[in-house]
């Protein structure tokens, strides 16, 4: 029945416990690594130039031979460098709505047949009675039998109850005769007996 389910309900707890830390941990873990990413980014950027130019000047022969040869070593260059602390900082991954989904089904799957183990325990017992009737009918009238037996003790028990406080409630003093010059006395409740089906 539905007090047989508490059992195997409570069982659960713990996993559904552990799912949920696990998963707000990731997610606490998730926030802060995307925090520092997005607070220690830096970034730097060289930028560097240098010009070499030799002029000889004149007309002559050697003039001409020097410029041609010094010409040569005339250069210009300009570099540029961006640097970045990407590669040291922490890349977290998210979990998508797929992966939360894939790690609560099983769970899930546990509770639903915790529910459904007391219609799994009916159709045990229905189908144990279409192949044994006569020991179903045994069966049901033990079951009723026994319901009839704590009835006639919780019947007892509360008729014996009520004559205590019955009893309890007595004043220690009389009020005296009544009307018909005769004491009222404690009334007497009936015994009741259940009928038994044999």
């Amino acid at each position: 029945g539905a007090l047989g389910q508490i059992p195997e309900l409570l069982e659960t707890l713990p996993v559904l416990l552990l799912l949920a830390v696990l998963c707000g941990l990731d997610w606490s873990l998730y926030s802060a690594f995307d925090a520092i990413r997005h607070h220690s980014f830096l970034q730097y950027s060289f930028r560097s130039s240098h010009k070499l130019e030799v002029k000889v000047g004149g007309d002559s022969m050697l003039a001409r031979l020097l410029r041609k040869t010094i010409g040569a070593l005339n250069t210009s260059s300009e570099s540029v460098v961006e640097s970045s602390n990407m590669p040291c900082l922490p890349q977290p991954v998210c979990l998508d709505a797929r992966a939360y989904v894939r790690t609560a089904l099983p769970v899930g799957l546990l509770v639903c047949l915790c529910l459904l183990q007391a219609f799994g325990y009916r159709l045990r017992r229905v189908i144990a009675a279409f192949y044994f009737p006569k020991r179903e009918k045994k069966r049901i009238l033990f079951l009723y039998n026994e319901l009839l037996r704590k009835r006639a003790a919780f019947t007892q028990l509360r008729r014996a109850a009520i004559v205590r406080q019955a009893q309890q409630q007595r004043a220690p003093v009389s009020p005296g005769p009544g009307p018909c010059g005769s004491w009222p006395g404690p009334r007497t409740l009936g015994e009741g007996r259940l009928p038994s089906v044999h």
